[in-house]
């Protein structure tokens, strides 16, 4: 796949990306084009840029075909130099495909999926990881924003830009009260999923609950009903809370997951967290009279699919740790992939082997 992007299908990439004079004026804008040299022209660079980072040649074997082909006359040293300069621009050229595929708000609700991917740094894992931030929008099933940081970036709910009017969809990790809020504020909604003790949960008199008291007590397999969380310097955050008990096989791999972490942290598992193992909780802001309880449910279970998203960014595309250590080097290699990503979303059903996923949900 990547030598047809690399030549028959270079033209439609170029097209896609603006065009001759857009890819030259970005690249002069952000230095990784200043003046003709070893390479003639900002198309030329990119094209090479791409041939390296997607490839599986090296340095020096991408030079080697570049003056083979009569692309560029470059060392291999030469290109390093010219990728080190690239992070801006095409860090630029993802935020142009992204803008260009973006959904429009005023046509329904926007359904975003936050979610974050890591690859490992030049060593392996135990170097650390890039940490791949994104956001996945519905219904147009396409990414909707990308971050890149180091491992020290952490997951946090508010850090991909609000679209007034989004529902935003998270997993445990982003049970972020204060965040919660602040999105909320922005004009957002969220649902998030939600651990027994991942917050302060209150009642509507600022009395402590205890949820798993809560869950033992359920009348039903299902709970639906207001609840507060206690806040860092502001009144507390108004949501929803929405329960619903697993199926017995699903509860029981959930037991053996909460046992299995237990062993590897060397504690004693509590009584509480297997009681709450049974249960999926989820925490919203979305009001019931216009999101019954099944449809808090249906909305998060939409999760997988930013999960198949990043299974085609690794798997089709091809995205893996980068060959370089430096953040100068290691950054545009993972751009390249990303804006590649982008590039073929619209056409990714018919590059992959099975029938999409979703339709068969």
């Amino acid at each position: 796949m990547n030598e047809s992007l690399l030549n028959e299908d270079w033209q439609t990439i170029v097209s896609r990306l603006g065009g001759t004079k857009m890819l030259e004026a970005t690249a002069r804008e952000t230095k990784a084009f200043v003046r003709p040299r070893e390479i003639s022209n900002a198309v030329d660079l990119l094209r090479l840029i791409l041939a390296y980072c997607l490839g599986e040649r090296g340095l020096r074997l991408t030079a080697a075909w570049a003056t083979s082909v009569g692309l560029a006359d470059i060392s291999n040293v030469a290109l390093l130099y010219r990728l080190r300069q690239c992070g801006d621009w095409l860090t630029l050229l993802v935020g142009q495909a992204l803008a260009a595929a973006a959904p429009k708000a005023s046509q329904g609700r926007l359904i975003r999926l936050v979610d974050a991917t890591t690859v490992p740094k030049k060593g392996g894992a135990q170097q650390g990881v890039w940490r791949i931030h994104s956001a996945f929008d519905l219904p147009r099933e396409r990414f909707g924003h990308f971050e890149l940081t180091d491992q020290q970036g952490g997951e946090t709910l508010d850090r991909i830009p609000v679209v007034k009017g989004e529902i935003r969809i998270g997993d445990r990790a982003y049970l972020q009260p204060n965040r919660m809020a602040a999105l909320k504020d922005a004009g957002a909604d969220f649902v998030i999923r939600a651990g027994w003790k991942g917050a302060r949960w209150l009642d509507g008199e600022g009395r402590s609950i205890d949820l798993v008291a809560e869950l033992r007590n359920a009348p039903s397999d299902q709970i639906d009903r207001p609840i507060w969380i206690k806040l860092k310097r502001r009144s507390p955050l108004a949501v929803r809370l929405v329960v619903v008990k697993k199926p017995p096989e699903a509860a029981a791999a959930a037991r053996r997951k909460a046992h299995q972490e237990a062993r590897r942290g060397g504690h004693q598992i509590s009584k509480q967290t297997l009681d709450a193992a049974d249960w999926v909780i989820l925490v919203t802001s979305l009001q019931p009279d216009g999101f019954a309880t099944a449809d808090v449910l249906a909305l998060y279970r939409l999760r997988w699919r930013i999960e198949l998203g990043f299974k085609r960014l690794k798997s089709l595309i091809g995205l893996k740790g980068p060959p370089a250590a430096s953040e100068r080097s290691a950054r545009p290699h993972i751009l390249a992939h990303l804006l590649i990503m982008l590039l073929l979303e619209p056409f990714v059903d018919e590059l992959e082997d099975s029938p999409r996923l979703a339709n068969a949900a």
